[in-house]
């Protein structure tokens, strides 16, 4: 009798330990955060610890293209571990939700301090931080005409000086998806046959080539991405402050509907396997301490609060209004008017 009770002891206790065991690497599961992100700057990962330091929470993180994340999720479906889509651009951000990866996600937070045409309105994804499109020109090399708008690009007085991207690029997609909602897509098309009439070369290369292109004087005048220009402004190097030296910037349409806006934003995943941490974390993405680093640390405008860092230097802005969902419903008519326009 006495040995059925020590054994039965040992038993409860082997029993008592192993789930013991079970509950902590659950506990340890439940704990974490995976994100899909298609950022990939210092920054991020410094957000990333400091969210783990304050909820415990640990962030697994996947890296990749935009587009490439996306279809991954997709052809993950219901198996997918990611628990969020972190990505730039409104266009893709809209994409993303157009291929159903997304979930409504209700947060009084995120409500509270993403304005209404920063985010969808059922919740399905949100901005993190702002990027404006500005005009940049030679300071050296006095432009002809006063510019002060996007249309201003198309006067015949600026042939042979201006330098942009390819018109597949996202910025540029989105920017004529904004033209196309103030215009019509007729007038946008004008707009951009004439801008192809003052090309100073065919299009090609990133922002910072053409920032570059611009300071050099292979051309009078460009649109860039603040971002990309806080980077040189920001630098250190000597060359960054030759060409920081030589550019000129200015806010488009101040006196109309304001200067072209996009954002970095994020979902929370139609199978997200911990979504309460997830939304958590999205929270914490727009908190004074996140919302300051994004913009001291990386160039951007945040969401709430004052700029810091370069793209303060910049001065403040009046920025478009438009809700950036448009920027992803009016993608595909972009690409057409910019096909007929002659702009590759």
């Amino acid at each position: 009798m006495h040995l059925v009770k020590c054994y039965s002891a040992r038993l409860l206790g082997t029993l008592i330990f192993a789930f013991t065991l079970f509950a902590q690497n659950f506990v340890y599961a439940a704990e974490e955060v995976n994100v899909y992100s298609a950022r990939h700057y210092d920054t991020d990962m410094a957000l990333y610890e400091h969210f783990t330091e304050l909820t415990g929470i640990k962030v697994n993180l996947i890296e990749g293209g935009s587009d490439a994340l996306i279809e991954r999720v997709v052809n993950e479906g219901e198996f997918s571990p990611a628990d969020m889509l972190i990505t730039v651009d409104a266009g893709r951000i809209w994409r993303a939700q157009e291929k159903g990866i997304f979930q409504a996600v209700e947060s009084k937070i995120m409500a509270e301090r993403v304005p209404a045409h920063l985010r969808h309105p059922d919740g399905f994804w949100f901005g993190l931080s702002k990027r404006a499109r500005v005009i940049v020109f030679n300071k050296n090399r006095a432009l002809p005409i006063e510019v002060n708008r996007y249309e201003d690009l198309a006067n015949p007085a600026l042939k042979g000086q201006v330098c942009m991207r390819t018109s597949s690029n996202i910025y540029n997609l989105s920017l004529m998806s904004a033209l196309i909602e103030a215009h019509g897509a007729v007038s946008a098309e004008s707009w951009a046959s004439a801008v192809v009439s003052n090309f100073a070369r065919s299009p090609q290369g990133n922002d910072t080539a053409q920032l570059k292109a611009v300071a050099a004087g292979e051309c009078g005048i460009t649109i860039a991405n603040t971002y990309y220009l806080g980077r040189i402004l920001g630098s250190e190097k000597a060359q960054d402050k030759a060409i920081a030296a030589n550019l000129g910037v200015i806010f488009p349409n101040q006196d109309g509907r304001g200067s072209h806006l996009n954002i970095s934003g994020a979902g929370i995943t139609k199978y997200a396997p911990n979504k309460d941490n997830a939304v958590l974390f999205l929270e914490y993405l727009t908190s004074e301490f996140a919302q300051k680093l994004f913009s001291e640390g990386n160039n951007e405008y945040p969401i709430l609060g004052e700029a810091s860092g370069p793209v303060a230097a910049l001065g403040s802005f009046k920025e478009d209004a438009l809700d950036v969902q448009v920027l992803g419903q009016r993608q595909a008519e972009a690409v057409k008017v910019y096909d007929r326009a002659g702009w590759r």
